[in-house]
């Protein structure tokens, strides 16, 4: 497994966490892995990364606050972030 893989896989995992707890209401322990996710965010900028999930990596960094309405969002990205990590070599 490459390092690129794993953080890819990592910022997946907590991404799917911070909307999993957002949207059960556990906004201390969702932005706990917010915290996470952002540092697997910024670790994958050092990687030629393709586009679009240079472009989610972006976003990620980019939350400030969560609401239910980001954490589909957010959903979105860990589903798309895990589904990329499952096919790279």
């Amino acid at each position: 497994m490459t390092d690129k893989k794993m953080l890819i896989g990592s910022l997946s995992n907590d991404l799917l966490r911070v909307s999993s707890l957002t949207q059960r209401g556990s906004m201390k322990a969702a932005n706990r892995f917010l915290e996470e996710a952002k540092k697997w965010a910024l670790e994958l900028r050092k990687f030629k990364l393709k586009i679009y999930i240079s472009n989610i990596v972006k976003k990620v960094l980019e939350i400030d606050k969560l609401s239910l309405e980001n954490a589909e969002q957010i959903l979105m990205y860990g589903i798309l972030l895990q589904n990329y990590s499952l096919h790279i070599k």
